[in-house]
């Protein structure tokens, strides 16, 4: 049996680990889940699911949750999350929250030496040194959960890491995979929102229609594998069925294939090392999808996945910038204050805009990550 902390349980890869513990409950107990502020997702989760101890965002529901469970503890806000994280019942950390509000609980859960299942890319987009550092010094095992770099773990089981030629992400290209940059002008909230292959939050559809959300998977491989930038590729395909692909110095290329589902990345997170079977799959059929396409990357078309590889091979301060600019930015396209094209907009002018800071602290990480987004929340 394997107890789970589980923050992010209402978005959409928290709602798919809860499906896996559900199917397996002779494997899995959840014993601690955050949620966001959908509390009567988050009353069902509880009702269903029994947790020793639940963290919400704000007071007020934390209260009201108190009255209607009486026998579960509850707390809220960031505190609540780093109690979910660290819970001493669980021995696996989800991190599923979306944004740079995953940072330290991660950092709590490693020194309280649970096992992190990360799903949370800014984790280590804005904190890759720290995190990684204290995996490493606390013995802690960092698994992927992304379907790119599950991908690229499964493919590298019983490889050296020394034979690696490259790592090769796979892109679906997002809801504007066909349109040019002049198609872009006049594209809708509800026109990204559409992507072609995966049902995903509102914040990582419109990322993966910028590319950002590839160019943030960049920075999390290079911490993830300890690979440089240049030993990292993007490859545009279509269809999501080659989730990444390993090419080794001897000209193999190993790849993980399937069809899009989170769930397997989730449960391999979950189970590893070790495999079992995952209920309700759609198998995979090549014969019925008959072609995969494959294109190289336009990083001029794409520009997003360009400032993020800018961003990393400079490091220092520059990857919060990036990260921190582009959720403010993508915030108040969702909201209808800009244009989809000036989320780029707004991304680059504050990393142009920015001092950066070689090697920061915790300290450092958090005040860039504010200082970007009050000055980016200002920009039209």
């Amino acid at each position: 049996m394997k107890y789970i902390s589980l923050l992010g349980a209402t978005g959409s890869i928290g709602t798919q680990t809860l499906d896996v513990i559900k199917n397996n409950p002779e494997s899995f107990q959840l014993v601690a889940f955050s949620s966001g502020k959908n509390i009567e997702l988050t009353k069902s989760i509880i009702s269903e699911f029994q947790p020793f101890f639940v963290a919400v965002a704000d007071k007020q529901d934390c209260d009201q949750l108190k009255q209607e469970f009486p026998s579960i503890r509850f707390s809220y806000g960031q505190e609540g999350l780093i109690e979910v994280a660290v819970y001493h019942k669980a021995n696996i950390l989800v991190n599923a929250v979306l944004g740079s509000v995953g940072l330290q609980p991660t950092l709590q859960a490693i020194e309280a030496k649970k096992t992190i299942a990360i799903a949370n890319k800014e984790t280590l987009v804005t904190a890759g040194h720290l995190v990684m550092e204290a995996a490493k010094r606390n013995n802690v095992a960092i698994l992927p959960v992304d379907s790119e770099h599950s991908a690229i773990f499964q493919s590298l089981q019983g490889e050296y890491e020394k034979n690696i030629e490259r790592l090769i992400i796979t892109a679906s290209g997002g809801s504007f995979r066909e349109l040019t940059r002049a198609d872009l002008q006049h594209v809708t909230r509800e026109d990204a929102l559409n992507h072609p292959n995966w049902s995903m939050g509102a914040k990582i559809t419109i990322d993966s229609a910028t590319m950002m959300n590839k160019g943030l998977e960049v920075i999390e491989a290079h911490w993830l594998f300890s690979l440089s930038y240049d030993k990292i590729d993007v490859l545009l395909h279509k269809e999501s069925i080659i989730h990444s692909m390993v090419e080794f110095h001897d000209s193999s290329v190993m790849a993980q294939l399937g069809s899009p589902d989170m769930r397997v990345p989730i449960q391999y997170a979950l189970t590893y090392p070790d495999r079992i079977p995952l209920k309700g799959a759609n198998r995979l059929d090549l014969a019925t999808i008959g072609k995969l396409h494959f294109q190289e990357m336009d990083l001029d078309r794409f520009r997003c996945l360009r400032y993020a590889y800018e961003a990393g091979r400079a490091g220092g301060t520059l990857p919060t910038v990036l990260n921190a600019a582009n959720e403010i930015a993508v915030a108040k396209f969702l909201a209808g204050e800009i244009s989809f094209l000036q989320i780029e907009e707004l991304i680059e002018q504050a990393i142009n805009d920015h001092q950066n800071i070689a090697n920061p602290s915790l300290a450092v990480i958090q005040e860039v990550d504010l200082e970007t987004r009050k000055k980016v929340s200002t920009l039209r």
